[in-house]
């Protein structure tokens, strides 16, 4: 599965241009081992490689000895905070280079969740492959997770530059992402009566977490949460469900496994003090979220309760402003098209980021220019090639061809 990856020149759109603004802090002493980037060729597909680093950034670039002009970016996901940088190579590969496509990828200069960085760089990388290939007819760019965040910015940013745009999993609607963090271990604290508040401390895992669960779970029940659950545990289920994107299909499937399976994993994204990197302060926020346990938009009395109760944390002032030089907000002003995947199961990137950008482009009046869909699984990224290969094909019909796709209305239960 994949993990949390720019055209046509501007003269005012250069590598300068677009970094003047960083902030002038230390810098992890991020790296490139450049002994990894050489990559060869596939058996029967003649194409030549090409590899470097840039600004601190490595890159790999594929073009087919048959290239059809065209040329496909890729934004990888999240990397986490090591130091080493490194290139994934396009996970279409073999597809695109079979179809002409030329195809190019940067590791970005940083690592951690730097989707700004990882807009800039890649764009970078667009206007490297001009001067050392040529200028392609058209660009594409395509990215998972994070890398489906730095597409959209780069959708958004330069729409001259790219044809169309594929985020897939694609974490679309910026800080709504880490409310969506908060909104889960907040409530599990409130629902479960053990009230921990944020920042949870070095214990919350090994100490706070596990009476959380048991607080959550049937007393007795041979079966612990989140597979036999109270009425506390019932309507903290119900909660995640309707924040993370509604009543859906596999949602019961994707509770099960991001709260048995993957053990924890949802508790750890509540760990860490509310900031990110190259962060302007807290940015987490829930002060104007009405939580329910149900889809009655009538407050119960139990909903009332909990409203009452949960802890609210409210973002700094600026600290969600965005910006190329810090975590980009994705305001919908999208002017080409976009076609969208993403599982509904999915609840580290859950299916809510589609329905907040959905509603964003509409604010826009752009709505045309994006079709989405929803895939029935429970993973993160987790798509087939075939799945991956028909969407590309129809987002090439679309710009090309001008054949709308068919999609999901993902606003409609």
């Amino acid at each position: 599965t994949l993990c949390l990856s720019q055209g046509m020149a501007l003269a005012h759109d250069d590598e300068s241009s677009q970094r003047r603004d960083r902030p002038a802090r230390p810098v992890p002493a991020y790296f490139v081992d450049q002994a990894k980037l050489p990559f060869d060729a596939l058996p029967g597909l003649a194409a030549r490689q090409y590899w470097g680093v840039q600004q601190g950034a490595g890159y790999r670039i594929e073009v087919p000895h048959n290239w059809n002009g065209k040329l496909v970016m890729w934004a990888h996901g999240f990397r986490g905070t090591g130091l080493e940088l490194t290139v994934d190579n396009h996970p279409l590969r073999a597809f695109l280079l079979a179809g002409g496509y030329a195809w190019a990828a940067s590791s970005y200069s940083r690592n951690d969740y730097d989707p700004g960085i990882g807009a800039t760089d890649t764009h970078a990388l667009t206007h490297r492959f001009m001067r050392m290939i040529g200028h392609p007819s058209r660009v594409y760019i395509t990215g998972a997770s994070m890398g489906g965040h730095v597409t959209a910015v780069m959708a958004e940013e330069w729409p001259r530059t790219y044809a169309g745009a594929m985020p897939v999993c694609g974490v679309l609607a910026d800080f709504e992402l880490f409310d969506f963090f908060y909104d889960f271990n907040a409530a599990a604290q409130t629902l479960s009566g053990v009230g921990k508040t944020f920042p949870y401390g070095a214990d919350y895992l090994s100490t706070t977490v596990p009476a959380t669960k048991a607080g959550l779970g049937v007393a007795g029940s041979p079966l612990p949460f989140p597979f036999a659950l109270n009425a506390n545990g019932q309507n903290f289920k119900s909660l995640v469900q309707l924040r993370s994107g509604g009543v859906r299909p596999l949602f019961d499937q994707g509770w099960l496994f991001w709260n048995a399976v993957a053990g924890d994993f949802l508790f750890g994204l509540g760990v860490g003090d509310g900031t990110l990197a190259r962060g302007r302060g807290f940015v987490l926020q829930n002060s104007d979220v009405v939580y329910q346990f149900d889809t009655d938009r009538a407050l119960s009395g139990a909903e009332t309760v909990f409203n009452g109760m949960v802890q609210r944390v409210t973002a700094q002032r600026g600290a969600r402003r965005g910006g190329l030089n810090f975590v980009p907000t994705t305001d919908g002003a999208l002017r080409i098209p976009m076609l969208t995947l993403h599982t509904l199961g999915d609840l580290f990137v859950p299916f809510l980021m589609e329905q907040e950008y959905a509603r964003r482009v509409a604010r826009k009046g752009h709505s045309h220019n994006l079709v989405q869909r929803a895939t029935r699984d429970y993973g993160h990224c987790a798509f087939t090639g075939q799945e991956l290969a028909q969407t590309f094909t129809d987002l090439v019909k679309w710009v090309e061809g001008g054949v709308k796709p068919a999609g999901d209305d993902v606003r409609n239960p």
